[in-house]
């Protein structure tokens, strides 16, 4: 993605179902379960660059010693970080006492993060603060081993409000208004209500020994009920994972099946994460042994080791994320790299209709290296409109073909050139939100000599195009400097046209081109009413409950058609003083669903929003940008 565009996040869970000595035995460490976890992050770095977290909780441990470990960092490399600062625990046994590294009970008696339950996050934030209080996991302390709590996730929620002042209502005061703080506290007050209801259900049956009823507590507490009675308001796209004090833990994910979770079990481990490919080469396993975590429902893992997957909220029509198939998840994945490379030779008609199909004089490449799996889906489409180029213009002669014509049919294949090389010591060269506004580096340099002087088009491939600012302000310009007669930028993604609340960071209007693109249509058609209109619309219905809201911003763009709004980018994003003619090819909201028919969430294109909240935020979002004010549509 040539703009960068940032989202939240990634999680690890780990469950050993064995004691630690058994991992020592057959593996050769105790600390099997923090080696994988270390393996499970790194595979998902993708997911989380603005910091990383990790927990543990140590099962059946006597009171008055410490079961929960926590390390949270916001180093350039955080994983790596955590693990150098837990690591170093260990090292300083190795040189001290080498025997105790084989004593699997001495290390989780005696040293941190030795638990058996363990818990990793990485994190990119979404908006606003990046300080360490905003890494996850998040931890919620009590004195009673059952009430203790620690979540890790990848979610935003649009009815933060709302389920704010349930909190409040409550009697309680949380210590921020945020999405985190919020699931923290709606779950642990649920935790606390099961902790009180069950501890005076055994004491009205006679049970008077408090460590008994925290022992009963602990083996009797119904996490389902839990989860259904805490998610019942929530209105997001999540994917939570939670560990309690005594055990008990949980991954649950939100009833559209928006955000990505996946996991495996065996007799040893159970291990979820939010990308498939991470699990299969952590731990060796097959795609088809690796299960989704259903829509509305929670893989829980008790104490006792019993593992299930249960609904705790009913399941809506599912929604996958599209965005994780084009852009956000590791393109490792069997399934996500074979819809990459379909999208890209759905683009194909598109692309030699763009060229007048002159395949001599078209050069092909692509931007981000994000693009590669498309481009390769591309160039097969151009392959193969080729082959049957060949094949026509052979079959079809009624005379007899040249050697020198024949061969020049043959010889016939497309150009494919690396023009664009990423310079990787710029690669986080937007990595605030504050610096967006202020600084687009020049991250890209160029191979010269491939290109003929105002003679070759030049097709370059992006996985989408947000705002067009780094393609404005630096590829085209660079793009120009090669001498081509035209470049065509094609997207393997539809025009986004409407904000995220569901855990990408694009929530405000402003910042896409496709809205800036019909905004000036509109203006220059003389329908400012229009936009007067919607914005009424929007600020009328602010207060009316998410369920009776629609999404009023899509009358901004129902006067044009896709190729208009296109022609318009493509005028918007090309720099003044520059020779070549600039075109813009988007893929059709038609082609995305044929490429990636499980994953129809295609809410940031068509503005279908999949929860009623996502209505209310694209119509806040539209009235902070007519009101000037540059924040998100969602708390």
């Amino acid at each position: 993605m040539s703009d960068q565009i940032k989202h939240e996040c990634g999680v690890a869970f780990i469950r050993l179902l064995k004691p630690l000595s058994f991992y020592q035995k057959k593996y050769g460490t105790a600390l099997y379960g923090l080696n994988k976890l270390y393996l499970l992050m790194e595979k998902q770095h993708n997911r989380g660059q603005d910091g990383a977290g990790v927990a543990t909780i140590k099962l059946d441990i006597e009171p008055g010693k410490r079961y929960i470990s926590r390390h949270r960092s916001m180093a350039s490399n955080a994983v790596a970080d955590i693990f150098e600062y837990i690591q170093k625990k260990f090292a300083e046994i190795q040189k001290e006492m080498p025997d105790k590294m084989a004593d699997a009970k001495w290390l989780k008696e005696n040293v941190s993060f030795t638990g058996e339950v363990l818990l990793g996050h990485l994190r990119y934030g979404t908006h606003g603060k990046n300080s360490i209080e905003s890494c996850h996991p998040f931890l919620r302390q009590n004195n009673w081993m059952t009430r203790n709590l620690v979540i890790a996730g990848n979610f935003n929620m649009t009815n933060v409000d709302e389920l704010l002042q349930q909190l409040y209502d409550l009697g309680q005061h949380p210590k921020e208004k945020a999405d985190t703080v919020t699931v923290l506290e709606k779950i642990g007050h649920f935790i606390d209500t099961e902790n009180q209801g069950l501890f005076d259900q055994y004491k009205r049956e006679g049970v008077n020994d408090n460590m008994e009823i925290s022992r009963m507590i602990a083996n009797d507490m119904d996490l389902g009920k839990i989860l259904r009675k805490s998610a019942k308001n929530w209105d997001g796209g999540y994917t939570i994972a939670g560990i309690l004090g005594h055990g008990d833990a949980f991954v649950m994910r939100d009833p559209v099946g928006i955000r990505p979770a996946y996991y495996y079990y065996n007799d040893e481990i159970v291990v979820a994460a939010s990308e498939r490919p991470a699990i299969q080469t952590a731990f060796n396993i097959p795609m088809a042994e690796i299960r989704e975590i259903q829509p509305g429902h929670a893989l829980i893992v008790k104490k006792n080791g019993s593992i299930s997957e249960d609904m705790f909220s009913e399941p809506l029509e599912k929604k996958s994320c599209s965005f994780e198939r084009i852009y956000f998840s590791r393109g490792s994945d069997a399934d996500i790299y074979r819809e990459r490379k379909q999208l890209g030779r759905l683009l194909c008609p598109q692309i030699l209709n763009a060229v007048n199909n002159d395949i001599k004089n078209t050069v092909f490449s692509y931007i981000p290296n994000t693009a590669e799996v498309a481009f390769y889906g591309m160039v097969e489409g151009v392959h193969k409109y080729i082959k049957k180029y060949q094949r026509d213009r052979l079959l079809n002669r009624e005379d007899k073909i040249s050697e020198e014509e024949l061969t020049e049919v043959l010889c016939m294949a497309p150009r494919v050139e690396k023009i664009a090389i990423k310079d990787v010591k710029l690669r986080t060269f937007i990595t605030q939100d504050a610096d967006r506004s202020e600084m687009v580096a020049h991250v890209y340099d160029t191979t010269y000599g491939l290109i003929k002087n105002g003679t070759d088009t030049l097709v370059v491939l992006d996985d989408s195009i947000v705002r067009g600012t780094t393609l404005k302000q630096s590829i085209l310009k660079i793009l120009d400097r090669l001498g081509p007669k035209k470049v065509v930028v094609v997207s393997s993604a539809p025009q986004i046209r409407y904000p995220d609340c569901y855990g990408i960071d694009m929530s405000r209007m402003g910042e896409f081109v496709a809205f800036e693109a019909a905004v000036s249509l509109l203006k220059e058609a003389g329908k400012d009413n229009v936009i007067l209109e919607v914005y009424q619309k929007c600020k009328d219905s602010a207060e009316l409950p998410k369920e009776e809201v629609e999404n009023y911003v899509k009358a901004i763009y129902e006067s044009f058609t896709d190729q208009e709004i296109s022609d318009r980018i493509a005028k918007i994003i090309t720099p003044k003083n520059i020779n070549c003619e600039v075109q813009v090819i988007y893929q059709t909201l038609d082609n995305l669903h044929k490429a990636c028919p499980n994953h129809t969430g295609d809410w940031y294109f068509s503005g279908d929003f999949p929860t009623p909240g996502g209505n209310k935020v694209v119509n806040r979002a539209f009235a902070n940008w007519m009101e000037g004010k540059n924040q998100r549509g969602y708390m």
